[in-house]
């Protein structure tokens, strides 16, 4: 089982206060009692957000089990595990159900990436929120790193995601946004990856709260809701 212990809980306060538009953040937003849908719930995503946020309706949807540690299904209200080929349609069975939607460094790995999107877009309620995350488009000339700093250091990432294309198919679907950018470089993260960047170099290594994202701008965020 995850061990939210005091060092974890530490962890992802300072990860919050470092990273504010980062997927730790934006589980604080989420309503009282909110319905979630996590969208490509590995590494322990049940447990984690369940543990910050208990109040949470929690459903997880995925094609395997990937990074769990023993007993995160108990976190989860309900999970859904699917074949990468009918990925969508089981999000397409939800309509308005959700009051937020994360979408964590999944797009990349889908055989179809605009019909998951899509079927995202139409399980959000009016006035929910999404949180999508996912590589820049420049990671692809980023310096290979262990945890993926170039786009082709994870094998299974099979779609450079374009940052105007779903800017655009989010205002097609009356999707306001509420912060995006290509490439997020909070200042002190940034920071302390400049830092450790000569070590992380040396032994193949990522800095800590992905500060090493932070430095080379990583991650492509967008947060918005649905009218």
């Amino acid at each position: 089982m995850y061990k939210f212990n005091i060092f974890n809980r530490f962890k992802a306060y300072i990860g919050v206060k470092l990273k504010p538009f980062g997927k730790g953040g934006f589980i604080k937003t989420i309503v009282k009692n909110g319905k979630l849908l996590d969208v490509g719930c590995g590494n322990n995503s049940p447990s984690v957000i369940k543990q910050k946020r208990p109040d949470i309706n929690y459903t997880g949807i995925d094609i395997d089990v990937y990074s769990q540690e023993s007993g995160y299904e108990k976190y989860a209200d309900r999970l859904i595990f699917t074949n990468p080929d009918n990925f969508h349609l089981e999000i397409e069975k939800f309509t308005n159900e959700f009051d937020s939607i994360i979408c964590s460094h999944n797009l990349e790995h889908c055989f179809n990436y605009n019909a998951v999107l899509l079927a995202m877009l139409g399980a959000l309620k009016s006035n929910g929120k999404i949180y999508l995350a996912f590589p820049c488009e420049k990671s692809v000339t980023f310096p290979k790193r262990k945890n993926s700093l170039n786009f082709y250091d994870d094998v299974t990432h099979i779609n450079l995601i374009n940052y105007d294309d779903i800017i655009a198919k989010l205002a097609q679907n009356n999707v306001i946004i509420d912060f995006a950018v290509r490439q997020y470089k909070p200042l002190i993260l940034a920071v302390i990856g400049f830092l450790f960047e000569p070590i992380g170099r040396i032994f193949n290594m990522q800095a800590p709260w992905q500060a090493t994202w932070a430095l080379y701008g990583f991650e492509t965020i967008i947060i918005g809701h649905k009218v």
